[in-house]
């Protein structure tokens, strides 16, 4: 197994993750099997608990695994399937370690940092690394590691200490550091300041790993001089500094890299010449030149809890973007904070109570996303009330989906106090209910977590035909809450229809309003699960329903011309 380590210096939120996906996906390019591992140094178990608002989103795997969003990058830019092991983190090595210690497996010994929690993390690595992550038997060829956070962070030391000892166990061959550092420009001298990397890349020398490329981030391309200085500096050869620069679209990053030949340099450094081939990107290549060069857009209302941090919800807005670019569209999200739109806010916030509502009326569709908690839930039920009686499309995500149960209850069964039972647990009409294997008492990993078959009631509905007239699909859950059984007939009766349900035919999956252009609810969540060049079915039909497209689309398909 070869290992290319990711680290980064002077400050977070680099990118790390695109250029270690950008990086797979030029040894991919290459013939070469890619798998990759995310190391976050904090304390928590996993992501799960974590705020969106402090962390981004919580990216959900096939096996339940809560994780960091940067597997998500993983996952669309090397087209593969990770596992929650591919996502470390301080909190897992640490619990892992303590449950050897309590069961008496260290023999007596004092344990300590190095050499068993140092220990523990080459373990993880060494057994992650060799599991296949993309449907093929055996181990890939390359295992892509991103260490989180910037270079000198306490809580990242004992990961440096092991990487370090990884790679001198494995030999230089075998081994490959790439790091990550910012190249700033001071707005009144103009010239690109090296400083910061140079005392990034002296960090990391003290602590025993000697990069053998930098990936400077700069807005602008860097000049032959600050490379020259860089590799005088640095102890990096003028060939093996790569320079990210900012770009139109992400998916330019692993053409970026292969214009700068780094894949023959990283292959060089790995001796895996023999086994690469010729870098085939053809298909990337055309997909950033598509999006470069789209000019029509759809308004695109995203009514949700988090819309200060748009990371809150990056797997949603790249799933629109998917699916925009497939309908040769730019998606114009505009952003709603779902409590504006409540009548509390007209009295409070008058200017962004009518700001909200006017740039809810003038969207093509309306997208409400998942989340937790009762703020803006009132915001979100008007928004649902609003695309359902002016037929604007409408796609309810996991939440989303409960509100537009919710709302048909109260404005069409006439029963006003209904709810769910996680914002009114006194409601006499809970439509939507905790579920029976929930814990009310622990919060990390208790949800009804990862993929669950759907199997459609009739193929004769719109999301049937989106799927290609699949029989069941399968996607990824994260939730506590669901339709109540109980009223599921009462709702039907009315109007509404439950056209997925899980295996046992008592959990309702996806909802559909007919004689509306789309109306559709999903428990689970196909942001996921969306790729560039395979956007996500739910998505598809609703930027298809918002331009006009989905009935000669759906007649497309149904006649065998898709």
């Amino acid at each position: 197994m070869k290992y290319v380590l990711v680290t980064g210096g002077v400050v977070s939120g680099l990118g790390k993750g695109v250029t270690a996906s950008s990086v797979g996906v030029v040894l991919k390019a290459c013939g070469l099997r890619v798998t990759s591992i995310k190391i976050d140094p904090y304390l928590n178990t996993d992501a799960g608990t974590m705020s969106p608002f402090e962390h981004g989103e919580v990216f959900v795997l096939d096996d339940g695994g809560e994780v960091d969003l940067d597997l998500g990058n993983y996952e669309r830019f090397l087209d593969v399937r990770l596992t929650r092991d591919n996502n470390i983190t301080t909190g897992k090595i640490y619990q892992s370690v303590l449950d050897k210690e309590r069961r008496g497996d260290y023999l007596g010994k004092t344990v300590q940092v190095v050499p068993h929690i140092t220990d523990a993390i080459k373990n993880w690595i060494e057994s992650v690394s060799v599991i296949p992550v993309d449907g093929k038997e055996g181990p890939a060829d390359v295992c892509v590691i991103e260490l989180g956070g910037t270079v000198g962070d306490i809580e990242s030391m004992p990961f440096i200490e092991a990487l370090r000892q990884l790679y001198f166990s494995l030999g230089e061959d075998n081994f490959c550091l790439i790091h990550v550092s910012l190249i700033p420009v001071l707005g009144v001298v103009g010239e690109q300041k090296t400083k910061p990397t140079q005392h990034s890349v002296r960090e990391l020398r003290a602590l025993g790993l000697t990069p053998h490329f930098l990936a400077c981030r700069s807005a602008e391309p860097l000049l032959e001089a600050t490379k020259q200085k860089l590799s005088q500096f640095c102890h990096v050869p003028v060939g093996n500094i790569l320079n990210i620069h900012d770009v139109p679209n992400i998916w330019h990053i692993p053409l970026l890299l292969q214009n700068q030949n780094a894949h023959n340099a990283i292959l060089a450094q790995l001796d895996l010449h023999s086994v690469a081939t010729l870098p085939n990107l053809q298909e990337w290549t055309n997909r950033a030149q598509k999006v470069d060069g789209l000019k029509d857009s759809v308004r695109i209302a995203m009514v949700g809890k988090y819309v200060g941090l748009t990371d809150s919800y990056l797997s949603v807005v790249k799933a629109l973007l998917h699916a925009c670019t497939a309908c040769s569209l730019k998606p114009a999200v505009d952003w709603i904070a779902a409590s504006d739109l409540e009548d509390e806010s007209a009295k409070l916030t008058p200017e962004l109570h009518a700001a909200a509502w006017k740039t809810l009326k003038s969207a093509a569709c309306v997208l409400v996303p998942g989340g937790f908690g009762d703020r803006g839930v009132k915001g979100m039920i008007l928004a649902a009330n609003y695309a359902r009686e002016n037929k604007v499309p409408y796609l309810g995500i996991c939440l989303g989906m409960q509100v537009s149960v919710i709302e048909f209850a109260q404005s069409v069964l006439g029963l006003e106090k209904a709810n769910s039972s996680e914002f009114d647990a006194q409601t006499p009409d809970p439509v939507v209910i905790f579920m029976p294997e929930g814990s009310r008492t622990h919060m990390g990993s208790t949800m009804r977590l990862g993929a669950r078959r759907t199997l459609f009631q009739t193929s004769d509905c719109i999301t049937s035909k989106l799927y290609h007239n699949h029989k069941y699909v399968d996607e990824r859950h994260r939730h506590r809450y669901e339709v109540n059984p109980e009223m599921v007939d009462m709702l039907e009766e009315a109007g509404l229809k439950f056209v997925g349900k899980d295996e046992s035919g008592q959990r309702m999956e996806i909802v559909e309003l007919p004689n509306h252009p789309f109306y559709v609810g999903v428990q689970f969540h196909p942001e996921f699960k969306s790729r560039p060049g395979r956007p996500s079915a739910p998505f598809l039909g609703l930027v298809l329903a918002a331009t006009g497209q989905l009935g000669d689309y759906l007649s497309q398909q149904q006649n065998g011309s898709l």
